[in-house]
């Protein structure tokens, strides 16, 4: 079974990643081994890969938007079958037990652990994983399709949900990205008027054709004050500019695991019960409304397909901002 290995974080650049090759992997008691099909290629990934994120375990194989089949059961798995397609996301576990997690809340949980950064993911032929934290793809979807809705998707939803836009409210999305792609679509689902803020006249232009009321860089104000705003740069100064269009009453989400210093602002941006708040992972309910609601719309992803070997380059395309869409990695079988 072959694999992409991270032992050393360091610059996309240098190619940290190299192929290994190890047995079949096995599934302990409560576990199943998915042959992939496809991993979506994730900023977060190059985050963990260039040491920008503080990898958790080593060696690692990053991935978490995972497509495949059941390969094998472990021991006590009643609910997944050998050869049903199964979804791997980026949350793969949780104590179950503490406050959080009995509220549904298990996106908090101080136990939890992430596919890619804990354990292994899915830049892989095979990946094992927890059978309780697996998601049922819609069949209108095809695997290379699926895998950039495990991420981007869900967690662009969630985001959507904690910013507390409302059907027909003015959105502001900052940053148009493969997530802000899929969170448009669901709000344009939601009659949302969506105004998109981004530096590049490309991601401006495409905006324009999927419905945006307004595109602007940055530091521009949109025409109209905005209900919410989602905030997808994993820069810090976005989320003040973010703040200066929001409506008194409205929320800034910041849609990013890794985010660079916060500027100093006056209190006036702040004032009027504006708030900001970040979005902390997903919950299982998230990921199962959201791929629910996918298949609805149906959502349109834009996948730009590499082969496994490939992955260093993936993530150097993904820096360098020359993806459309997603990425997304299929192993050569």
């Amino acid at each position: 079974m072959r694999r992409q290995l991270l032992e050393s974080p360091g610059p996309i650049a240098g190619w940290p990643l190299r192929c290994a090759e190890i047995d079949d992997l096995e599934p302990a008691p409560g576990e199943i081994a998915i042959d992939v099909a496809a991993c979506g290629v994730c900023r977060t990934d190059l985050q963990i890969v260039e040491g920008d994120l503080v990898a958790h375990a080593l060696p690692v194989v990053p991935g978490h938007q995972v497509v495949g089949r059941v390969l094998r059961v472990g021991a006590g798995v009643s609910d997944w079958a050998v050869g049903e397609r199964i979804g791997v996301a980026w949350l793969a576990g949780a104590c179950g037990s503490c406050e959080y997690c009995r509220s549904g809340r298990e996106n908090l949980c101080a136990d939890a652990v992430f596919a890619g950064w804990d354990q292994d993911g899915g830049y892989a032929e095979q990946i094992v994983v927890r059978a309780d934290y697996g998601l049922r793809i819609p069949s209108s979807f095809s695997d290379v399709d699926a895998a950039p809705l495990l991420c981007g998707g869900i967690i662009g939803y969630r985001a959507l949900k904690i910013s507390g836009i409302r059907p027909g409210g003015r959105l502001g999305l900052y940053g148009f990205g493969a997530s802000a792609l899929l969170a448009m679509q669901v709000a344009k689902h939601w009659r949302c008027d969506v105004f998109v803020a981004t530096r590049s006249p490309v991601e401006q232009q495409r905006a324009i054709e999927m419905g945006a009321a307004w595109t602007g860089s940055y530091h521009d104000r949109p025409p109209v004050s905005l209900d919410a705003a989602v905030t997808f740069a994993p820069v810090g100064y976005v989320v003040v500019e973010a703040l200066k269009s929001v409506a008194r009453g409205g929320t800034v989400a910041i849609n990013a695991i890794h985010l660079d210093r916060i500027p100093e602002f006056g209190y006036d941006l702040l004032w009027g019960e504006r708030q900001i708040r970040s979005v902390a992972n997903f919950t299982l309910q998230d990921a199962r409304e959201f791929l629910e609601l996918a298949a609805e719309i149906p959502i349109q992803t834009v996948p730009d397909v590499y082969p496994l070997a490939d992955a260093n380059l993936a993530l150097h395309r993904l820096k360098d901002g020359l993806v459309e869409g997603a990425a997304v990695l299929v192993p050569d079988k």
